[in-house]
Order: C-alpha cells, then structure tokens, then sequence
C-alpha cells in the first residue's frame, strides 16, 4: 500500500471513530439514543449501560473514546506535517496500540462480565482498529526510510 493509504486508514477510522464515541457520549446523556441502539438482549446498549461497568479508572468510557480518537486525530496530522520526524508515526502508532488495548479489555468486559454488545462500542472498537493498522503501515514506512542502506557514491576513473 502506499503511504497515502495508510493516512486515509488512519484519518477514516479516526474520524469515524470520534463520531461512534460522541455518539455513546450522547447516549450517555439521551436515554431515548441508548434505546434507539438496542437491537435485541443481547446487541443492546441499554444492557451495557445500566449494567455499572461503563468507566475504566474512574473516568467514563465514552471519554476515553473521544479523548483517544482525537489525539490520533492531531498525531496524524503531525506525522503528515513532519514527514521526515518518524517519531510522530511511532507516537501514532503507540497510541492506536493503546486504544486497542483498552477496546479488548472493554470488549471483555461487555462479552463476559456483562454478557452482551454494545453495538455502537463495538463500531467504535472497529474502527480504532482501522486506525492501528495504518498506524502500523506508517510506523513500518517510517523505520524502512531511516534504516535505508546509504546510497554510494559512483566513483569514477
């Protein structure tokens, strides 16, 4: 793929992201959203929301969402803005990895601890991961063209 590839995956899923987390920030406050996402018993995001899990260290979910999809939001556009400081497509990627880290663990906790689905998380949790694997293609260009052989020079007679 090439690098414009992976930034448009990282800026879809970023984007889309931040839309599916503002939509559970939404619900949040709008019963009548939560009910509106509640497909059946088990694909319902009123099961997830009154069941009392919905917060990791003390702050709710749904911030942890928008909060992360905007810093990979900005650290995508400063990897695109400093395209030769590689260290913007790690710090990419170490976020996206993060946010797919703490999207399993929720994930967990809404498949066994709760025993349903949150649709409107799982888009989100998607998504993310959308955003991780171009992260993982810009980190990969990144190192390629640091780690480049030298090009030498032609001597001539």
């Amino acid at each position: 793929m090439r690098t414009r590839s992976f930034r448009a995956l990282v800026y879809v899923g970023g984007g889309l992201g931040l839309i599916a987390a503002t939509f559970a920030a939404g619900e949040f406050f709008d019963a009548q959203l939560t009910k509106a996402c509640s497909v059946n018993g088990f694909f319902s995001c009123s099961l997830i929301a009154e069941s009392g899990k919905t917060s990791t260290l003390g702050i709710p979910d749904w911030i942890w969402g928008i909060a992360g999809f905007v810093v990979i939001l900005a650290l995508a556009v400063l990897a695109e803005r400093r395209r030769k400081d590689s260290r913007m497509a790690y710090a990419l990627l170490a976020v996206t990895t993060a946010g797919v880290a703490l999207s399993l663990y929720l994930l967990y906790v809404e498949l066994v601890e709760i025993g349903g689905l949150c649709p409107v998380c799982v888009t989100a949790y998607l998504l993310g991961g959308v955003a991780w694997v171009g992260s993982v293609g810009l980190a990969v260009r990144a190192y390629r063209r640091d780690h480049r052989a030298p090009e030498t020079e032609a001597v001539g007679p």
